[in-house]
């Protein structure tokens, strides 16, 4: 290739040379986007990868030329689609472009769509140069056929609220596919989806490209979606892309030292019983005045001039390459000398025997939310939430508890602490029965069981120091001794979960996403609990981050033996946490037992499905061969479940019985149990 910042590839539809997009703020000039070039051809995905605060998303709002004005521009650089420079047309002259040239798919759907208007109105608006009303509603039932959404005619009446995560990100899908784009910007599609609706999207968006042939960029920061997904990889890192290659060069062998530290930060099954590598500190402020390289402070292999000088792009024969002194001849020699640094290995850990003791014991727990109608609110249906479950946790041990969203599994976790009240069903916790309490005596027990929520901001005052955050829980429950005596305490926990002492004394506003999680789980731990509920608490980190996180909580488990009930849908992360698994469809448990024992051995078609739906990293896949079955469509509405089996009307080996009854249980082994027909 030869483009970084020399003459354009012929054959290109998008090229982006040399491009700089700036932001004026009060803490000086934000370079966003520093200096980055890329090519992508029509057909081909190609993925932008990194974490949070990399300048993903600014290169897309750039190329669609929406930054925010006036702090916002581009200030070097030039942008072609199919050969018009994008970035000397006017803005009359970008209306022709967006939408019909280029497409963008954000990041949340919910917030993307009006929620006033119609989804049949809002693809309409979507549709240029038909005067016909008959024909422009045609066109839209057309699209949403296309995107596989059921019953089209429904559902163009419909507004977004009554649509799921995973429909709703159809429906801006098929507003982007409305002017037959060359190019289409997918910004984080699948963040916020489960596996399962995930690999729906995943195979629409490939499947649209092969019908219509367009190109994607592909914006991400999770590399299983990428080993999927794209044909080229580059991966940015603060305003800058440090390397670029094929997809199966990429996987086969990452060369830039933050790409390899991405690899090892991700959690599988192999892992089980080690510290995940971890990539210290962050991203740095892209106000910095960068005098080296901007990977040094957290990279492991910098030599001196590192420090002193910003590396330049070196061409590797993969017909991709790096931005790393590493692979610059003239520093080869240096780099073999530090290479003979001692390494420390990795902290093993052994994992525990299950302990015959249970801490929490959970019979038959039914949450039934009343549905009222009518002037005297009279119950005419229930919304069966969590519909009969039943779980054990020993002392020092994790469950996790997966499934699709809408299952319950939060409902679960805060029916088990009486946030929600169960509508019957025994929480018996230690020698304590939860659902016998009165409000009173619960309270005394509220320090044995605590809970981190998923979204760390929205579980924080945000006018509330940390000290006051963390202290809050102490107060109430009577316990830390006087003021001076908790503010030392607050100290010791933040530093137990990484953090500087001096961090009490700033508000939630002021940390990443990685550290407000951090300090929910110092507020957690401020009240000395026995087992903590940790809803989907790794969900919105990125890789690195998201392996502080788990380190931090293995070794909190084995230094206090804290239990954990891990609810979540990423299955890498049960993988390398839990002990036992609970899978959990429409409120009931379908399938629990040994982690291995479920991840090797799955025997619910609803698990074989989940873990079909996984995408996996091929080159950490040797001979491990998944299951091909696929689920389609969506999980039923809890107020009116299917009868018999809840998933035959998704199940592909349905059987006659299963219509009819809800099948029992049935033990394989010692611990693996399964709801199902094909096993009675």
């Amino acid at each position: 290739m030869v483009y970084r910042g020399h003459s354009r590839t012929t054959g290109a539809l998008l090229q982006i040379e040399s491009l700089q997009t700036s932001f004026a703020t009060v803490d000086g000039m934000v370079h966003a986007v520093d200096g980055i070039s890329l090519e992508i051809r029509r057909g081909q995905t190609f993925a932008l990868l990194g974490e949070s605060g990399c300048g993903k998303s600014m290169t897309a709002l750039s190329t669609m030329r929406l930054l925010p004005e006036p702090a916002g521009r581009i200030t070097q650089g030039s942008i072609y689609l199919n050969g018009d420079d994008l970035l000397q047309l006017s803005e009359t002259a970008m209306r022709n472009v967006r939408g019909k040239r280029i497409a963008m798919v954000f990041q949340e759907p919910m917030t993307s769509l009006n929620p006033v208007l119609t989804v049949g109105l809002q693809i309409a608006e979507s549709i240029r140069g038909q005067n016909n009303a008959q024909a422009v509603r045609a066109r839209v039932l057309e699209l949403l056929e296309a995107v596989g959404i059921p019953d089209p005619v429904q559902r163009y009446h419909e507004y977004p609220h009554q649509l799921s995560g995973g429909m709703k990100q159809r429906v801006m899908i098929a507003i982007a596919l409305a002017g037959e784009p060359d190019l289409l910007i997918a910004d984080e599609p699948t963040t916020a989806l489960d596996v399962t609706i995930q690999a729906q999207v995943l195979n629409l968006m490939r499947q649209l490209q092969k019908d219509t042939g367009m190109a994607i960029l592909l914006i991400t920061h999770d590399l299983s979606v990428v080993s999927e997904m794209a044909d080229r990889v580059a991966v940015m890192y603060a305003g800058q892309i440090v390397e670029e290659a094929d997809r199966a060069a990429f996987f086969a062998n990452p060369q830039h030292p933050y790409s390899k530290k991405l690899f090892a930060s991700l959690p599988d099954i192999k892992k089980r019983g080690q510290r995940l590598e971890i990539i210290p500190g962050s991203v740095p402020s892209l106000a910095t005045g960068f005098s080296g390289c901007r990977f040094v402070d957290r990279c492991d292999d910098a030599i001196d001039v590192c420090h002193a000088q910003s590396p330049v792009w070196v061409t590797a024969a993969s017909s991709g390459g790096v931005r790393c002194f590493k692979f610059d001849a003239a520093y080869q020699q240096e780099f073999s000398i530090a290479d003979k640094k001692e390494t420390v290995p990795d902290r093993t850990v052994e994992q525990s025997t299950k302990s015959n003791k249970a801490l929490l014991t959970v019979q038959g727990l039914r949450v039934h939310f009343p549905i009222r109608k009518g002037l005297w609110q009279r119950v005419v249906n229930h919304v069966k939430a969590v519909d009969d479950i039943s779980l054990s946790i020993p002392e020092g041990h994790t469950l996790a508890l997966v499934g699709e969203s809408g299952c319950g599994k939060t409902t679960a976790g805060k029916s088990i602490l009486q946030l929600v009240k169960p509508t019957a069903g025994k929480v018996q916790f230690a020698n304590a029965e939860f659902t016998a309490l009165s409000p009173t005596q619960l309270r005394q027990h509220r320090s044995d069981i605590q809970i981190i929520f998923q979204d760390p901001f929205s579980s924080m005052n945000p006018r509330m120091k940390v000290m006051d955050i963390i202290e809050e829980g102490m107060i109430t429950q009577g316990i830390g001794g006087d003021a001076q005596a908790r503010a030392a305490r607050v100290d010791q926990l933040l530093e137990q979960v990484g953090l500087s002492a001096d961090s009490k004394y700033r508000y939630p506003h002021e940390f990443s996403g990685g550290q407000r999680q951090r300090i929910c789980i110092a507020r957690a731990l401020a009240v000395d609990p026995k087992l903590i509920i940790c809803d989907e608490p790794t969900s919105a980190l990125d890789v690195s981050v998201q392996a502080q996180i788990l380190n931090l909580l293995k070794d909190l488990q084995d230094e206090l033996g804290l239990a954990y009930l891990f609810i979540t849908h990423d299955l890498s992360v049960v993988e390398y946490l839990a002990h036992e698994v609970a899978v959990m469809y429409l409120g009931r448990i379908v399938e629990q037992g040994d982690v291995q024992e479920v991840m090797e051995n799955p025997l619910h078609p609803y698990t074989k499905a989940l873990l079909a739906a996984v995408p996996v990293i091929e080159k950490s896949v040797e001979s491990v061969e998944r299951s091909t079955v696929s689920v389609q469509g969506e999980m039923p509405s809890p107020i009116n479940p299917p009868s018999g089996c809840h998933f035959h009307p998704r199940c592909e080996q349905v059987m006659p019985e299963c219509k009819i009854d809800y099948p029992a249980e049935r033990i394989s082994g010692d611990t693996h149990m399964t709801r199902c027909f094909l096993y009675q």
